[in-house]
C-alpha cells in the first residue's frame, strides 16, 4: 500500500525548530508530517566515524550526502557557490536532528537592547517583538530543551524563573583566565549550556568527552534528535531523505502542498497549515526554486527579501602559550566567556562582540596538539624530547574566539546558482561581504585579547588574519510588521500565504551577539501556539 503522505501541518526540516514546532502539535493530537532531506543518525557509529577520521572537523562523523549535499568545513565551494567578495565560510548539516549534532550547545538569550537597535544606536532593525514578549518562550525553551546556568547571574537578559539546572562548572583555565582578568576590572563568567549538569529528561550529566563539536557521545548535549523522537511519539510521521524542491501555491494564494524527491520518485505532501524550518540557506531556497507565473520571484518574496540581509558572527580567532600550565581539554568545549562587549553606546559604530573561551587548546584555529608534531620532527626532536615539548605547550595552550556582530545588508544574499546537484536543484549562490562595523569590531577584539594574553604572561600569542565563520547562518527571510521590508510576521507567518510560516535563524532581522539556536527554539514554541490557534480557527 502506498504510504500517504497529509497532514493537518506539514513541516519541512527536522532540526531544532522543526522538532519543537511537531511535538508542541502532535502533543495537542494535531496531525504532522516532518520531512527532512537528511537520514537518520546513529550516534554510536558517528562517534566512530569521527575517530577513524583524519580531519577532526565538525562534519566528520556524518557523511556526504549525494541526494542531500551540504557545505564541508574542508570545502565549502563544493555546495556553495561563491561569488564573493568574501567566502561564506558557515557550514551547517541536512540530517534529522539539523546541525543541533555538532553545535557548541551555548544556550545564551538575546539581550534586550537586540531587539531594537535601530531606535537605540541608529544601526540594522529593530525587531517586530520584545525581548519581554519572548521572555517566557525562552524560558520554555530552556525547560524544553534543558539548559544548566546560573540563576543567579542573568547576564543582562532578565529572568522570570530559574534554569531547570545549575551551571556546568568552570574550568580550570577558564579560572586561571578569571584570577588573571580581575585586576584589570574584567571578569569570565560561565554561560548558559543545553547540556546536562545532572540526569535530566533520561539524558545523562555531561562527563567532560571534550567532544561537543562535533559529537556528545553519551548525548549529555541536547541536539534535536530528542525532540524528534518526542514528535515521533506523539503521533507524527517522520520522512527521511525527502528533499523538498517545490512549495506549492495556487491562485487563491494559500499554499495546497509541497513537493519532494524521494528514492528517485517525486511526490507531494499535503496539508492546512506549512512550516518550512530547513535552516537559512535551503529555506529561501527552497522558496526561490518555486518560482511560477504567479510568483515570478518565488514563494513569499513580494518584497524581494527572500535569501537577503544574510549574516553569521564572523570570527576572529587569537592564540597564545600561556606562561603558566592552564590544563585545557578538561570538560566542554567552551564552558565561560568574556561577555562585556556585547552591548553599549559604541554599537553606533563598532560592532559588539562576545568572547567565549575555548576549553579544548587550538583545535579551532591551529588544529589538535599531534598538528604540531611534524614541526618539532623537522626541527630534530625526537622520542622522550619529543613527547616532553608536545606536553609543556598543549598544557599552556589559549584560544580565544571573538563572534563579532554582523548587520543586515540586502547584497548578502543567497539565491539559486546555473549549478546543479545530483538531484537537479539549483546549488545555492552565496554573495559575501564583511563591512567596516564588523572590521573596527574585529580590530576591538583582538585588543581585549591582547590585553587577556598580556594578563596570562603569554610567551607567544598569534591573531589569525581572517575571519572565520561561527557557523551562525542568520537572516534570509527575516520578520517585520511591513510586508514590503520583511518576509514574515513576528508569529513566522509569512505576510504573502496565510497558511505558510517559517521558522529558525533565518526570521532573524539582526544577528546581535548570542549563539542563535535558543533564540530559534523560543521563536519556534511562540509559533507553535499561533498555528495551533490558527487550526482551531
Amino acid at each position: 500500500m502506498a504510504e500517504r503522505y497529509e497532514a493537518d501541518v506539514v513541516i519541512v526540516g527536522a532540526g531544532i525548530a522543526g522538532a519543537l514546532i511537531g511535538y508542541r502539535l502532535a502533543s495537542l493530537g494535531v496531525g504532522v508530517l516532518i520531512l527532512d532531506s537528511g537520514p537518520w543518525v546513529d550516534r554510536a557509529d558517528a562517534v566512530q566515524a569521527f575517530q577513524a577520521a583524519v580531519q577532526k572537523t565538525p562534519d566528520a562523523p556524518y557523511p556526504q550526502q549525494k541526494y542531500a549535499p551540504r557545505p564541508r568545513v574542508s570545502d565549502v565551494g563544493a555546495y556553495y557557490v561563491q561569488e564573493g567578495p568574501k567566502p561564506f565560510r558557515s557550514t551547517y548539516e541536512r540530517l534529522v536532528g539539523g546541525t543541533t549534532w555538532h553545535w557548541q550547545g551555548t544556550a545564551l538569550r538575546h539581550l534586550p537592547n537586540d531587539f531594537r537597535i535601530k531606535t537605540l544606536y541608529g544601526v540594522g532593525e529593530d525587531w517586530p517583538i520584545s525581548y519581554e514578549q519572548l521572555e517566557p518562550w525562552y524560558l520554555e525553551a530552556e525547560n524544553e530543551i534543558g539548559v544548566a546556568g546560573d540563576s543567579l547571574n542573568d547576564l543582562g537578559s532578565p529572568r522570570s524563573d530559574s534554569f531547570p539546572m545549575g551551571p556546568i562548572p568552570a574550568s580550570y583555565l577558564d579560572k586561571q583566565i578569571d584570577t588573571a582578568l580581575r585586576p584589570h576590572g574584567l571578569r569570565t563568567q560561565v554561560v548558559p549550556h543545553a547540556r546536562n549538569s545532572e540526569p535530566f529528561h533520561g539524558r545523562p550529566p555531561c562527563c567532560g568527552n571534550n567532544t561537543c563539536v562535533p559529537i556528545c557521545p553519551i548525548q549529555a548535549k541536547y541536539d534535536a534528535s530528542v525532540h524528534v523522537k518526542k514528535a515521533r511519539g506523539a503521533g507524527a510521521q517522520i520522512v527521511d531523505r525527502a528533499v523538498a524542491f517545490k512549495v506549492s501555491a495556487p491562485s487563491s494564494g494559500l499554499i495546497d502542498g509541497i513537493y519532494f524527491k524521494r528514492d528517485g520518485l517525486e511526490q507531494m505532501a499535503k496539508g492546512r497549515v506549512f512550516v518550512i524550518a530547513a535552516h537559512a540557506i535551503e529555506t529561501p531556497k527552497l522558496l526561490l526554486m518555486s518560482r511560477t507565473g504567479q510568483h515570478p520571484n518565488g514563494i513569499a518574496n513580494s518584497s524581494d527579501q527572500v535569501g537577503r540581509n544574510l549574516m553569521d558572527h564572523p570570527t576572529q580567532i587569537s592564540l597564545c602559550l600561556a606562561r603558566d600550565p592552564v590544563y585545557p581539554f578538561r570538560g566542554p568545549t567552551e564552558i565561560s566567556g568574556i561577555e562585556h562587549m556585547r552591548d553599549g553606546s559604541f554599537r553606533n559604530d563598532t560592532a559588539a562582540f562576545r568572547m567565549p573561551i575555548g576549553n579544548n587548546g587550538w583545535e579551532f584555529g591551529a588544529g589538535p596538539p599531534t598538528t604540531l608534531v611534524s614541526n618539532d620532527i623537522q626541527d630534530g626532536y625526537r622520542g622522550e624530547m619529543l613527547k616532553e615539548r608536545l606536553r609543556a605547550r598543549t598544557i599552556r595552550q589559549v584560544r580565544l574566539a571573538a563572534l563579532i556582530e554582523q548587520l543586515p545588508d540586502a547584497n548578502n544574499r543567497v539565491s539559486l546558482s546555473e549549478q546543479m546537484d545530483a538531484l537537479g536543484l539549483p546549488r545555492p549562490r552565496i554573495e559575501y561581504a564583511y563591512d567596516d562595523y564588523v572590521l573596527r569590531g574585529q580590530e576591538e577584539a583582538r585588543k581585549l585579547a591582547r590585553l587577556v594574553f598580556s594578563a596570562l604572561g603569554a610567551t607567544y600569542q598569534r591573531h589569525l588574519p581572517d575571519l572565520f565563520g561561527a557557523g551562525h547562518i542568520i537572516g534570509t527571510c527575516r520578520m517585520g510588521d511591513d510586508p514590503r521590508t520583511s518576509v514574515a510576521d513576528a508569529d513566522g507567518r509569512t505576510h504573502d500565504h496565510p497558511n505558510l510560516f517559517l521558522a529558525g535563524s533565518s526570521l532573524f532581522p539582526t544577528a546581535a551577539t548570542a549563539n542563535p539556536t535558543l533564540t530559534i527554539a523560543a521563536l519556534a514554541l511562540r509559533s507553535a501556539k499561533a498555528i495551533s490557534e490558527e487550526l482551531k480557527g
